[in-house]
């Protein structure tokens, strides 16, 4: 078996490893050499070889990689590039109009909500004014409606007032003729006066007559009675009235009153005559 069967493969750029060792080998000897020399020493000398164990491989030389080869450059297509330049323009001409678009549904927008603003300031207002006003014509309904009941209060008193006055004279009319009556006439025998008293009926008659004329807006459950003194001339013309007993409810008396006065007279009894005085009692429910 040989020597070199014996030695691992060689590596990768193992000769150019081989030869720089053997030069550095080369170079060291001289070197040895010249020193003994340089000594002069006459003794005999002995070369020897030195050999490392494991030859060493040196690093292989870098080579600059190849060039690559010019390659031929595309002519330009000038169709592709107009129409990438008319793509790119309508692109931008498009978002142009949309932000375009945009703003204008902004301003619109804005404007619509201006303008409903302005739409509920002037219905605010609008309401503001017209409550005002209704306040206003209330209140001046309200104080014609008060002046107006004051006038009718006032009227209502006057009226009253008058009515008591002439019933009033009425009644002095009345006591006056009474007080004549009793003093009787000279020479009678008083049978007259004793059977002036009216007949049975003769009240109800008179009732019948005062009754319709009565206006009382009965909304009550309360049934008052009212006790009411007729003055009556010898013709059944009505002289005067006087409430003797007041039935608690005073539109009741006073309606009683005016029906009296409206009847203006009253019928004569069965044998003709007149009573110089009546008492007639009156309820809303008879």
């Amino acid at each position: 078996m040989s020597v070199a069967t014996l030695r691992p493969p060689e590596a990768a750029g193992l000769g150019r490893g081989l030869v720089l060792a053997l030069i550095a080998h080369g170079l060291l000897i001289l070197a040895l050499s010249y020193g003994l020399h340089w000594r002069s020493d006459s003794s005999a000398a002995f070369e020897a070889e030195l050999w490392s164990a494991v030859p060493q491989v040196a690093a292989p030389r870098e080579e600059a990689p190849p060039e690559p080869e010019p390659q031929a450059q595309p002519k330009p297509d000038l169709k592709a590039q107009q129409r990438a330049a008319e793509e790119a323009a309508a692109e931008q001409r498009e978002a142009e109009i949309a932000v375009a678009k945009a703003r204008k549904i902004k301003e619109e927008k804005a404007r619509e909500d201006a303008a409903r603003l302005e739409r509920e300031k002037v219905a605010k207002e609008k309401e503001a004014k017209e409550a005002k006003d209704k306040a206003a014509k209330e209140k001046a309904a309200k104080e014609e409606q008060d002046q107006r009941k004051k006038l009718q209060d006032a009227k209502a008193a006057k009226e009253a007032k008058e009515a008591d006055a002439r019933r009033e004279a009425q009644r002095q009319e009345f006591l006056r003729r009474i007080q004549g009556m009793a003093g009787g006439t000279p020479g009678s025998t008083g049978a007259a006066a004793q059977n002036s008293a009216p007949s049975a009926g003769y009240a109800g008659r008179i009732k019948g007559k005062i009754r319709p004329l009565i206006i009382y807006s009965d909304d009550g459950a309360a049934n008052p009675t009212a006790e009411v003194q007729v003055a009556l001339g010898p013709d059944g013309r009505i002289l005067g009235t006087k409430v003797l007993k007041a039935s608690g409810d005073g539109d009741w008396d006073r309606a009683v009153l005016r029906a009296i006065e409206k009847a203006e007279t009253l019928p004569r009894d069965v044998d003709g005559r007149v009573p110089p005085v009546l008492i007639l009692s009156f309820r809303p429910r008879e």
